[in-house]
């Protein structure tokens, strides 16, 4: 296994692929926006809460918000694209009704009822926002995401695992979908095209490992030649990734794609940690994930570490640091 820091630019246009859910994917594909290469998001469709969760339940519509995050973070940088940016980001603070509705999520709810589908929504939206690239749902099966507990217990909908605040100590055990969910055809295809499939940032459980879940993507990705890279992420998560070191989220993924073959490379971040705000997340519950190398050889062919952290009172990749990293790799 190499060690490698570091990083470097090229002139080749890559097909890059990123699985993920909303503000993880948000994240990357900002940053690769401005890189020289043909960007897809891959994205989870399980979102039980909030808005989303509200209008999947009141419209029986697929949850729109992660779908809205990877538009905006691919939208034009020009006049037009920055209004309709601010207008997919607006959430109502009052209103009855509408009162925590993120007004990007009506829009797509509103055009998947003008078009017919959610397909045809999202293909109206990016020309609404002048998206260079493409955002692709995972599934069109509308589906719930279950977690089997380790003392035998399941938790229903993504929401009550992302929030879970009951038997904290108890671990996840697995994760699985029902009813059973079917891919999208054109993310396969994407996954056949990619040079590079990266996998994260994001909550593992309800982020990440949902795409694998649904039927044909982990075989895709497992039989893909492309460069397949893990963003680790930079804290834990009480209820979902407790204790949780690198080699663990490279295990889960490598476990949930189905092979024996190691990921090629893991981004791990090397900046310090403000301690100020390390207090704080500490009091939640919320440690810095550690990078135990040694452990990653069983599951990584190469670590990446790169000062990857974004400015801010929240611990946040920096999307054009991590872009950088990438195309290192690419």
């Amino acid at each position: 296994m190499q060690m490698m820091t570091g990083s470097s630019k090229t002139k080749a246009k890559k097909n890059i692929v990123v699985v993920g859910g909303g503000t993880g994917n948000h994240t990357t594909l900002t940053g690769l926006r401005q890189e020289n290469c043909n960007l897809t998001a891959i994205v989870t469709m399980t979102d039980s809460g909030g808005s989303s969760g509200r209008l999947r339940e009141e419209l029986g519509h697929l949850p729109p918000g992660d779908i809205r995050q990877c538009l905006m973070a691919l939208a034009s940088d020009d006049s037009r694209g920055t209004l309709m940016k601010q207008l997919f980001d607006y959430r109502f603070v009052s209103g009855d009704g509408l009162t925590g509705h993120n007004f990007g999520n009506l829009i797509l709810s509103a055009l998947t009822e003008v078009t017919g589908n959610t397909v045809t929504s999202i293909e109206e939206a990016s020309k609404l926002l002048g998206v260079e690239g493409s955002v692709l749902p995972v599934t069109l099966t509308r589906s719930t995401l279950v977690a089997r507990l380790e003392d035998g217990s399941f938790v229903t909908g993504e929401s009550s695992i992302d929030l879970r605040r009951d038997n904290l100590n108890v671990a996840i055990d697995y994760i699985e979908l029902e009813p059973k969910a079917y891919v999208y055809p054109p993310v396969i295809d994407a996954i056949k095209k990619a040079d590079v499939i990266v996998l994260g940032p994001g909550d593992i459980y309800t982020s990440v490992l949902p795409n694998l879940l649904v039927d044909s993507v982990a075989e895709a990705i497992k039989e893909s030649k492309a460069q397949k890279i893990h963003v680790c992420n930079l804290m834990t998560k009480p209820g979902e990734s407790d204790g949780f070191k690198a080699s663990t989220f490279a295990k889960l993924l490598v476990n949930y794609l189905g092979t024996e073959e190691k990921l090629d490379y893991l981004i791990v971040n090397s900046s310090p940690f403000e301690e100020k705000i390390l207090e704080r997340y500490a009091s939640e519950g919320q440690y810095p994930v550690e990078l135990d190398a040694s452990v990653c050889e069983k599951w990584v062919k190469t670590i990446l570490t790169e000062p990857i952290l974004g400015a801010g009172v929240k611990f946040r990749h920096d999307p054009f640091a991590l872009a950088k990293s990438i195309m290192s790799i690419v």
